[in-house]
């Protein structure tokens, strides 16, 4: 969510080499993103009086919008905005128990979107929360990731110090500690972060700063590959990833 989306896209363009294309829910304002030819994120925009921040926002896949809003609601969680109509699908906007904010989508999955890591897709999303093993159970219980009721392949574990979910396979999502509600830095709160692929995270993160953008941790390496956290012109916060992240 940007507020001035041809800026957002030429800075993402210049500094991820993305290319853009209308987004397949015929919405206004609304493109979908490429890294090789591969659809690896969706961008639209508000405009600042509205007062929505400009911010990457994780959506999760769901049979049913309204059932995984309802099991929401039951765990005392909060549904913000819909379930409501959107293009070819319905969506919803939620926030955790912890307010990290994140969204469902229930409908027709774009074919072009497809795991593709070496195309710059993500690498992974990180849940940065107070307490990883009860957003573990949350989050497992909201979606069903680890009941077998999806037939997705997914299971949960641990690894290098986090709860990870795996997708046949694959780590797709990791869950960390350590956050704190009252952080005036909102890097630190609980939320979800967006890991992009990209080939080298120490050129990337060079040519954001070209761009207009700012380094809020520079590249390091991790168990996860060389990894380093990036704002936007617009305060939007993302990561870059290279190295073992787009093997694992």
């Amino acid at each position: 969510m940007a507020h001035d989306l041809e800026a957002a896209q030429q800075f993402y363009a210049a500094v991820l080499g993305w290319e853009y294309k209308a987004g397949f829910q015929e919405q206004r304002n609304y493109s979908v993103a490429l890294s090789r030819g591969v659809a690896v994120a969706g961008m639209t925009s508000c405009d600042e009086s509205v007062g929505f921040p400009v911010t990457w926002t994780v959506y999760f896949a769901a049979d049913s919008a309204d059932a995984v809003a309802g099991r929401i609601r039951e765990r005392s969680a909060t549904v913000a905005v819909g379930p409501i109509e959107f293009g070819k699908g319905r969506v919803a906007l939620a926030a955790d128990p912890d307010d990290a904010v994140f969204g469902i989508w229930e409908g027709e999955i774009d074919q072009d979107w497809r795991v593709a890591r070496d195309a710059g897709a993500p690498a992974r999303l990180e849940l940065r929360t107070r307490d990883p093993f009860a957003a573990a159970l949350f989050y497992g219980e909201v979606f069903a990731w680890d009941s077998g009721e999806t037939g997705d392949g997914y299971d949960i574990g641990y690894e290098h110090d986090r709860v990870v979910v795996r997708l046949r396979g694959e780590t797709v999502v990791s869950l960390s500690g350590g956050a704190v509600e009252s952080a005036p830095d909102p890097h630190v709160r609980p939320r979800w972060h967006v890991y992009f692929c990209v080939d080298d995270a120490d050129a990337v993160t060079r040519r954001a700063e070209l761009a207009g953008g700012t380094v809020i941790r520079p590249p390091h390496d991790t168990p996860f590959g060389r990894v380093a956290a990036l704002r936007d012109p617009e305060g939007g916060l993302f990561n870059v990833a290279s190295g073992q992240a787009q093997l694992r």
